[in-house]
């Protein structure tokens, strides 16, 4: 575990975005980007000053993601910016995902997302706990606990900042985002690159968890232009 500075943390994670042409996939200059996130910053210096989340991305948690949803940035163009720690293959949507199905997949009720298009998840965690668990009881345990369930959104925004979460064995899914049928989208290694896939809701899988927050929160102050 490792001290964190949040400033310069939602720094990176906003350099990292850039760098990933998320302002173009948004249709905006780099600068008005920027300014569209700006308000968040402050917003990850009051979290990180009055929460004691763990920063350990190597044992899949962390304090803060800077999600971007796909109000600006589409799915189908954020996964193929993704990669395993160290890698150089780009991550893809599986197969399975039937044309037009993703835009099907939206944020359960409970997630409450608190900004359309873009804001902070608190308290991250990959949840290898439930690996081997079905994925419906494990979605519950979470529940219980007072935790939120990752959207797709999220789970590409954890896997964007932080590659070193995805690793063999201890995959997470991603019950933040149905389509009012059994499928559960997770995000696993295939081909040596991360992919988005589904699984069913009772099927468990030894190397798959479920991935959770503590919760989620908007800027401070509408952003500029909005």
């Amino acid at each position: 575990m490792t001290a964190l500075d949040p400033a310069a943390e939602f720094d990176r994670q906003v350099r990292t975005l850039t760098g990933l042409g998320y302002p173009e996939l948004s249709g905006l200059t780099p600068e008005r980007f920027a300014e569209r996130l700006a308000p968040l910053r402050a917003t990850a210096l009051a979290a990180a000053s009055d929460t004691e989340h763990a920063h350990d991305p190597g044992s899949g948690r962390v304090p803060f993601v800077l999600v971007v949803t796909r109000e600006l940035a589409p799915i189908e163009e954020t996964m193929p910016r993704t990669a395993l720690h160290g890698g150089k293959l780009p991550g893809f949507v599986d197969r399975s995902f039937e044309p037009g199905s993703l835009g099907r997949f939206v944020a359960v009720p409970e997630a409450e997302l608190p900004d359309p298009q873009a804001y902070l998840l608190l308290g991250v965690e990959r949840g290898e706990e439930f690996c081997g668990a079905v994925p419906r009881e494990a979605m519950a345990t979470v529940a219980g606990r007072g935790r939120t369930l990752l959207t797709i959104e999220e789970g590409i925004a954890l896997l964007t900042h932080f590659p070193q979460v995805l690793v063999k064995n201890k995959c997470f899914s991603l019950g933040g985002s149905r389509s009012g049928d059994r499928r559960v989208p997770a995000i696993w290694i295939s081909q040596k690159a991360p992919k988005l896939g589904w699984c069913w809701e009772g099927n468990p899988h030894t190397w798959l968890g479920m991935a959770s927050a503590a919760g989620r929160r908007a800027a401070h102050a509408a952003p500029p232009g909005a």
